[in-house]
């Protein structure tokens, strides 16, 4: 098979997703639980779902906004591993951030801060252009020939 070619498969499409996204849950939770968690008396899901958490009138509220960057960074390395194509950063990172939205709308309703958007909005922006940039680079690295020539 070529490496060019495409074959869809929906079954891995949604695998690719639901792994991505358990995989930004996680992590935003370790970071969370590391930046918040030594603010706060408990840590509970409104800090994943809701958007008043996420204001920068308050010392825990940059610990949220700090929290979201960096699983946006590691989201990007999880996409280098899981979905291997710069073409097809820009379409799990937009899925994953439309799922995120979804559930904060059921948490906690509509998200009205400002804030909350351009967190998200550069969230995605850093996932889908790092994780380009590092398939990229995978996709252009030289093939090793390990075959042995001989001196004729």
């Amino acid at each position: 098979m070529f490496f060019g070619s495409v074959i869809w498969d929906p079954c891995l499409i949604v695998a690719q997703i639901v792994c991505i996204q358990c995989l930004y849950y996680i992590t935003l939770g370790l970071f969370l639980s590391i930046l918040v968690g030594t603010h706060v008396s408990r840590m509970s899901l409104v800090y994943f779902f809701d958007f008043v958490t996420i204001t920068t009138s308050t010392l825990t509220g940059w610990c949220v906004i700090a929290s979201f960057f960096f699983t946006s960074i590691a989201g990007a390395v999880y996409m280098l591993y899981l979905i291997e194509r710069a073409k097809k950063c820009l379409d799990f990172s937009a899925t994953l951030y439309i799922v995120h939205l979804f559930i904060c709308i059921v948490y906690g309703g509509w998200p009205s801060s400002i804030t909350w958007w351009i967190v998200n909005v550069i969230g995605i922006a850093v996932m889908a252009l790092l994780g380009e940039y590092l398939c990229i680079r995978r996709e252009l690295r030289e093939i090793p020939i390990t075959r042995y020539r001989s001196n004729v």
